[in-house]
């Protein structure tokens, strides 16, 4: 994961594949970059990686660069809950809050972007 700082020294390109990378769940990997405003993710779904379904008070901009993601949006059990395929070079905004799963539907690689930064997102939160 790399941070922000106030250090114009600090400032510099790296490739994410130098930076730390993590395993929240099973079937997914991704790797962080954490700044004062914003937050961007590399994220990679194997084929069948679920992504139960959550929600947060972060804007999240989810940038498809490789495979298909199925997503539902809506809470559980609503009839107006909605499934739509997003695949390469396709992106979705998800408003604050709006609930939302995922489920890859072959080896996917994401861009998620996250306003504001946050620590912890939907797959970090312990499952009940």
């Amino acid at each position: 994961m790399m941070s922000a700082t106030n250090d114009p020294k600090d400032v510099r390109p790296v490739a994410w594949e130098q930076l730390e990378e993590d395993r929240p769940m099973p079937l997914l990997a991704r790797r962080r970059v954490i700044g004062r405003q914003a937050m961007i993710s590399r994220v990679t779904l194997e084929k069948g990686c679920f992504v139960p379904t959550h929600a947060h008070v972060n804007e999240q901009i989810t940038c498809v660069l490789e495979g298909r993601l199925r997503m539902r949006l809506g809470a559980e059990g609503d009839p107006a809950r909605r499934e739509v395929i997003v695949g390469p070079g396709e992106v979705l905004l998800l408003p604050s809050d709006v609930p939302h799963d995922a489920e890859a539907l072959e080896r996917t690689v994401v861009l998620d972007v996250f306003s504001p930064p946050s620590a912890t997102t939907g797959i970090d939160r312990p499952r009940a």
